[in-house]
């Protein structure tokens, strides 16, 4: 058995001189985001879910993105709605948001 049911790891890179990279797009604050409210909905912990940073996780060209296992189903995201969304619909309830999955 795993020690999280499930695992999300947001890409928060930072490249140099401006180059594409999903810090350019919040990452790191949407991760703290996400952190937040999956730990205000009590989904945190072990045997629960873990919200994690990533290095760069090479997909720059589509958007800021994060990557839930054991599912491993990747998404890239726009807003803190988008974020809400994925919480609900797939941490909390195991269904994939298939219009923000990459």
């Amino acid at each position: 058995m795993s020690y999280y049911e499930r695992h999300v790891f947001f890409c928060c890179n930072q490249r140099d001189e401006g180059a594409e990279c999903c810090n350019n797009h919040k990452a790191t604050e949407v991760r703290d985001y996400a952190k937040a409210k999956v730990k205000s909905l009590k989904l945190s912990g072990q045997g629960k879910v873990r919200i994690n940073s990533a290095g760069c996780l090479d997909r720059c060209k589509e958007g800021p993105v994060i990557v839930v296992y054991p599912e491993e189903v990747w998404y890239t995201y726009v807003d803190r709605e988008d974020i809400d969304e994925i919480v609900s619909e797939h941490l909390q309830n195991g269904r994939v948001v298939d219009r923000l999955r990459i």
